[in-house]
C-alpha cells in the first residue's frame, strides 16, 4: 500500500509556470513507478508523463514533450512534474499515480490501467 499527496496546483496565466510534487508514503518509494495523468471537465483521464523505479526512463504524452519534465527523488519519496508554457488546454485537475508491477527497474507505462495507487488531485488552471 502507498498513499499519495499532491501538492503545487494553482491558477496561472498562458506562458506561465507550476511545478507540482506528489509525496508518496507507504511502501518504499523505490518500488514503484510513476505517473503523472491529468482530468479535464468533461474529458477522459489522460497520461501526461511517467518515470521509471529508477529514474532512468522517462516518457510524455505529445502534447506536453518540451514543455514539462517528470523527476523524482528516492530519497524524499517524492515526484515533481514542473510544467512551462503553460497553455489554456492544459487546464485540468492532475493525478499522480504509482504503478507496483512492473518488475524492470527502467520501465514504465503511459496506461491508467497500470497504475494501482492514486491520489486525490490538483487543480491547475491556466488563464488566456
Amino acid at each position: 500500500q502507498v498513499q499519495l499527496v499532491e501538492s503545487g496546483g494553482g491558477l496561472v496565466q498562458t506562458g506561465g509556470s507550476l511545478e507540482l510534487s506528489c509525496a508518496a508514503s507507504g511502501r518504499a518509494f523505490t518500488g514503484f513507478a510513476m505517473g503523472w495523468f491529468r482530468q479535464a471537465p468533461g474529458k477522459e483521464r489522460e497520461f501526461v508523463g511517467g518515470i521509471s523505479r529508477s529514474g532512468g526512463s522517462r516518457i510524455y504524452a505529445d502534447s506536453v514533450k518540451g514543455r514539462f519534465t517528470i523527476s523524482r527523488d528516492n530519497a524524499k519519496a517524492t515526484v515533481y512534474l514542473q510544467m512551462n508554457s503553460l497553455k489554456p488546454e492544459d487546464t485540468a485537475v492532475y493525478y499522480c499515480a504509482a504503478d507496483g508491477r512492473l518488475t524492470i527497474s527502467t520501465a514504465v507505462s503511459n496506461s491508467m490501467w497500470q497504475y494501482d495507487y492514486w491520489g486525490q488531485g490538483t487543480q491547475v488552471t491556466v488563464s488566456s
